[in-house]
């Protein structure tokens, strides 16, 4: 019995959510629905999958971490998830501004690294073309970047963030300079 005097067991799964449950995330115990914010079913197999991959991080991963302290180390700086053109809906993870240098550290999973990415075995319908999307995307950032002036560097997660610095500081520093100091291509 709840305080109220009504039976707990009598609460409807269509009801409105628990106390600090969103509408948009409820999983119903009977029939294990699980909702996405706009209320369309989830995209997720189980609760836990779901939970684990909505705590991906999309910007301040491990790999581009170590790659940022590598560069930092340089002596270059440098703007981080950057919109390299504003009208552009596209974030850079590193972006140079004076150099017009616009870097991205793609996740191999995510963009279907040609070496590491594996399909998944459940909910292929889902992953499948949200993969091919992402890798679409990747290349239609290229081309708007690159068209309005700005050199794109893409690496994989998987690569020695010390060989993704020193590419990144060859195409940020001009040839045959030493450290960036202020006013340098890489001071931003």
């Amino acid at each position: 019995m709840s305080q109220a005097g009504v039976p707990e067991d009598t609460h409807d799964a269509g009801d409105a959510p628990a106390a600090g449950e969103s509408p948009a995330s409820s999983v119903r115990d009977g029939d294990r629905t699980r909702r996405s914010r706009k209320g369309e079913p989830s995209w997720a197999t189980t609760p836990a999958i779901r939970r684990t991959m909505l705590g991906n991080r999309s910007r301040d991963t491990a790999p581009e971490l170590k790659v940022r302290r590598a560069v930092h180390a340089m002596g270059l700086r440098y703007r981080v998830a950057f919109r390299p053109v504003p009208a552009l809906r596209r974030t850079a993870d590193l972006v140079f501004t004076r150099a017009r240098v616009a870097v991205f550290i793609d996740g191999c999973y995510w963009h279907g690294c040609p070496e590491h990415y594996i399909e998944p075995a459940s909910n292929v319908d889902y992953w499948r073309p949200k993969i091919a999307r992402n890798r679409e995307r990747d290349a239609e950032t290229t081309a708007a970047l690159s068209a309005a002036g700005w050199q794109v560097l893409r690496f994989w997660s998987h690569e020695d963030p010390a060989l993704v610095a020193s590419a990144i500081a060859a195409a940020v520093r001009p040839a045959g300079t030493g450290a960036a100091g202020p006013g340098a291509a890489g001071a931003d």
